[in-house]
């Protein structure tokens, strides 16, 4: 977890203004644990609101709330997020995110590939991002907000926010980013149901 504080702190000297929200993806989440660890280390007047990402197939975090401590969860674990195809917790992560955490979102495959579409296609003089699919998720969940307000209320995101995400993962599999960035593999199918 150690390794990556450095990329969190760098993160966070970059930017302009306090981070307001900060999303991590978790496998077993020790890159979320160390990115809370570090934002709370800072001390912020204002508390950023930090979400936690995962795949529905492998979502022990979503369970592990859901349930009050930490479970695993079994199983083929079969998604596109395979950096988060986990199913089980880093117990140090655990305690870290347990206490840190304002919200946790178990994601469907189709989130992280829309993700990679937006991040992929920007608008404007917004930068490219080549991102995998661990890496998009959280690109995925801001692109959902139109059709979900409550997501956006429930997460407190205004014009004024300053949102923070890792992309943790490039284009490692060209021919799948591919399909899913040009070939419209996976396209977001707008229901109620998990994010």
């Amino acid at each position: 977890m150690q390794g990556y504080t450095t990329m969190v702190s760098e993160a966070l000297e970059a930017l302009p203004e306090p981070p307001t929200h900060v999303f991590a993806q978790a496998g077993v989440g020790s890159m979320a644990g160390a990115a809370q660890a570090v934002v709370a280390s800072y001390g912020y007047a204002n508390e950023p609101v930090f979400t936690i990402l995962e795949a529905s197939t492998a979502n022990c975090f979503f369970r592990s709330f859901e349930q009050g401590k930490m479970v695993a969860v079994g199983g083929e674990l079969n998604t596109i997020m395979a950096g988060l195809a986990c199913g089980e917790i880093n117990p140090l992560a655990w305690d870290i995110i347990k206490n840190y955490s304002s919200f946790c979102l178990s994601c469907r495959d189709e989130v992280s590939a829309l993700g990679m579409r937006i991040w992929g296609n920007p608008l404007g003089s917004d930068e490219k991002i080549i991102s995998g699919e661990s890496g998009a998720i959280g690109g995925g969940v801001i692109g959902l907000l139109g059709k979900y307000h409550n997501l956006k209320t429930d997460l407190k995101l205004n014009k004024d926010s300053v949102m923070l995400f890792f992309n943790t993962e490039g284009d490692t599999f060209p021919d799948k980013y591919r399909d899913i960035v040009w070939g419209g593999l996976l396209p977001v199918e707008f229901r109620r149901r998990n994010y």
